[in-house]
């Protein structure tokens, strides 16, 4: 190739190299970014699908593991998203290694993409897998595969971009580890993975419309059963607008470098 045809390839270098750092960074310990994530979805499947599936129902024409099932695959996808990026940038910072990515000509969206696409892979390769184990306790209709496909896509890529800002705001272990206990975690158990938001008091119900991940969860279930609690489309926009924010906002803090070096 010329030179000018070299050009754009030489200039995306750096995202080329930083993604696959980042891929071979999380199949190196594949046992414990991806094998044990599928176990502790494969526990949960378990007991709702082989003690509970078929004993109980709280939506009308589908069993208790097909309900949860959604739910448990979105989860799968949710955590390990989240916990890639978090994980790897907090590392280098706590390393002190980030001076170094910071010195390369990577620009700020190249930067966000990379770990994006690798925390993306992680979360939808163990979604892949949750969904294939869970085929051994339920069917599910997949009633429209490609909105399920987004969503999926939206959830990764939406706790993608908080893993960043979580790791940039993050001060220690400690810290980091807060953002999975006390907000994603109780996020996703009072979301509807277990239950449908429907059968709550009203109060309840009008309060769980507040939480973000409800839409993703609905969504996510919408477009695998053929039912939920809101439009396909409300949810869809509510997540693509916080997907935009949050991109928005990691954007915007790597940008200003020096929080990356404290």
């Amino acid at each position: 190739m010329t030179p000018r045809q070299d050009q754009p390839f030489i200039a995306w270098l750096p995202f080329y190299t930083l993604l696959q750092k980042e891929i071979r960074r999380f199949l190196r310990v594949a046992s414990q970014t991806l094998v044990t994530p599928v176990i502790t979805a494969s526990l949960y499947l378990f007991i709702f699908g082989a003690t509970l599936g078929e004993r109980i129902s709280v939506l009308d024409g589908f069993s208790y593991a097909q309900f949860v099932i959604p739910g448990l695959i979105l989860m799968g996808v949710i955590n390990n998203s989240f916990a890639n990026v978090a994980s790897s940038l907090f590392m280098s910072r706590y390393l002190g290694s980030i001076v170094d990515l910071l010195v390369t000509p990577v620009t700020p969206t190249q930067f966000i993409m990379a770990y994006t696409l690798a925390a993306m892979l992680r979360g939808l390769a163990v979604g892949f897998v949750v969904w294939l184990i869970s085929c051994l306790f339920a069917s599910l209709p997949w009633a429209h595969p490609f909105a399920a496909l987004v969503m999926a896509c939206l959830a990764s890529f939406l706790f993608a971009q908080f893993g960043i800002i979580a790791a940039i705001y993050a001060e220690n272990f400690d810290s980091l580890s807060m953002y999975t206990n006390f907000v994603i975690l109780p996020l996703i158990y009072l979301g509807g993975v277990f239950y449908p938001i429907s059968i709550l008091p009203p109060l309840w119900a009008k309060l769980s419309h507040l939480n973000p991940l409800f839409y993703l969860i609905d969504g996510f279930r919408y477009a695998l059963l053929g039912v939920g609690d809101l439009p396909f489309t409300v949810s869809f926009s509510v997540v693509t607008v916080m997907a935009v924010i949050l991109f928005l906002w990691a954007a915007s803090l790597i940008s200003r470098s020096h929080r990356l070096r404290n």
